[in-house]
């Protein structure tokens, strides 16, 4: 039985900003995590992702929300690998925050 996993990331971005800026890391994402998982589809509508993956031969389907002012993750896990996704919802919020960022330049 598949249960959820959700992670909300606080931005200061804007949703523009924000989702651009996922779409740009995602393909860091896919290639530094291509040996655990692989994505089978990617659709963006707006600032929206549904996606389906797969991970320890387990499927997964999920979407990302992105909002003016945090990015929320869920992501419905088989029971294999709910047990394993406490010990990486650190990672991902950590790399996700990352992403959002706001960059700041010395003048």
């Amino acid at each position: 039985m598949a249960q959820p996993f959700i992670v909300s990331i606080p931005h200061k971005l804007g949703k523009d900003e924000a989702t651009r800026r996922l779409k740009a890391g995602l393909g860091s994402v896919r290639s530094d995590y291509g040996k655990i998982f692989q994505i089978n589809e990617e659709i963006w509508s707006g600032d929206r992702l549904a996606f389906q993956l797969t991970a320890l031969k387990q499927q997964v389907s999920g979407s990302i929300n992105v909002a003016d002012d945090h990015v929320k993750l869920e992501v419905m896990l088989p029971w294999l690998l709910a047990g394993l996704a406490h010990g990486v919802q650190a990672t991902i919020r950590s790399r996700a925050t990352r992403m959002l960022e706001k960059k700041t330049t010395d003048v």
